[in-house]
């Protein structure tokens, strides 16, 4: 029997962690809440009210959220941290290293992924990817 994350009056850790999950999937789209909710016949202030887990997201609003923002129901719980689903990440059996899921979130990293998808010549992407790659593994601490 799977363990229910405790709440103490707030929202349930799972809502918040699928809304965060749509958020970052309409950013990277390049999409706001107005249109996300076009799409889906809601007003903007309840995609706010989703996305903070405030609201619960029925499975069929969250199939609609899937094709709208084109990516499998399953994205949306992709991540979730052991302590949220009480047990490991996917099919593993020891323990993954831990991420920092909030720099995926930020402003920076979306504008940064957009601008790199933006480059449409391919062999220019791929040398401006290896320099970053470079420059990042320089500063690494050894």
């Amino acid at each position: 029997m799977v363990k229910k994350p405790k709440t103490r009056g707030g929202p349930n850790p799972i809502d918040v962690h699928v809304g965060s999950r749509v958020r970052l999937r309409r950013t990277l789209l390049g999409m706001s809440q107005e249109k996300l909710g076009d799409a889906v016949d809601l007003t903007f202030q309840q995609i706010q009210k989703y996305e903070r887990g405030a609201n619960r997201i029925g499975s069929s609003r969250l199939y609609q959220f899937s094709k709208v923002l084109q990516v499998p129901v399953s994205f949306f719980f992709d991540d979730m941290p052991e302590a949220i689903s009480g047990h490991p990440p996917g099919l593993s059996e020891s323990k993954g290293p831990a991420y920092d899921d909030d720099r995926f979130a930020r402003r920076e990293t979306l504008e940064l992924v957009r601008g790199y998808y933006r480059i449409s010549d391919a062999p220019t992407r791929k040398r401006l990817f290896e320099l970053i790659k470079a420059v990042g593994q320089a500063q690494t601490p050894k």
